[in-house]
């Protein structure tokens, strides 16, 4: 796969760092504060990677408006009372990214997290500089709607058949699709291979950082 693609996006929650089960936690208490059935983890995974309006409207269907704002906020205050670091990062991953950047790969983000809390987590990451474009849900549409990575292509001004996408979720993977872009699953977030497989990967990865010796050829 050398020299195959000159732009990289890649997943933030799952993908990047590992984060998923923390995600369930908070959207498990966000619904005990606001009196909701608490979902089971599954169903929790299988939202993530869709804003956190849309991750909330599907967990929740029927909820009014107020009380679909309180679990919005309760899962946001809930996520950000944890503090980040570069060690919440996958195993091998903040090496790959500079890596990749210094052999000139474009690298990008295509997340459904806010942009204040991709924000946070970059910085708190150490991260933030390798990207040169991150895009975030509330800024475009939700995944799977390819908006943000059009929008992402069209900045770095990047072919679709140059171009990767590296996700957890279904999410990722029908995002690429619609995009008509290359995608590359790690099963070591949202949902499993199987699952992920489905959507026609190039390959399905156990960690994110096996990728490094995938694009090295």
């Amino acid at each position: 796969m050398k020299n195959r693609f000159d732009l990289i996006i890649f997943d933030w929650d799952g993908t990047l760092i590992d984060s998923i089960d923390w995600i369930v936690h908070c959207l498990q208490t966000a619904a005990v504060q606001c009196d909701c059935d608490v979902p089971e983890p599954q169903a929790a995974r299988d939202v993530i990677g869709l804003s956190i309006s849309n991750a909330c409207s599907t967990l929740f269907p029927g909820v009014d408006q107020e009380t679909l704002a309180r679990l919005t906020a309760g899962y946001q205050q809930t996520y950000l009372s944890r503090q980040l670091g570069r060690s919440d990062l996958f195993l091998g991953v903040y090496e790959m990214l500079v890596e990749l950047k210094q052999a000139g790969y474009q690298l990008a983000v295509a997340t459904g997290k806010t942009r204040a809390g991709l924000q946070e987590a970059l910085q708190a990451t150490g991260t933030e500089d390798l990207f040169c474009i991150t895009r975030c849900s509330d800024e475009t549409a939700s995944k799977p709607d390819p908006l943000m990575l059009h929008q992402i292509m069209q900045h770095t001004q990047s072919a679709n058949d140059r171009s990767l996408m590296v996700g957890d979720s279904t999410h990722d993977l029908q995002m690429a699709i619609n995009a008509q872009i290359s995608s590359i699953a790690v099963s070591c977030g949202a949902h499993p291979e199987d699952i992920l497989q489905r959507y026609s990967p190039l390959m399905c990865l156990q960690q994110p950082a096996e990728l490094l010796n995938i694009i090295r050829g």
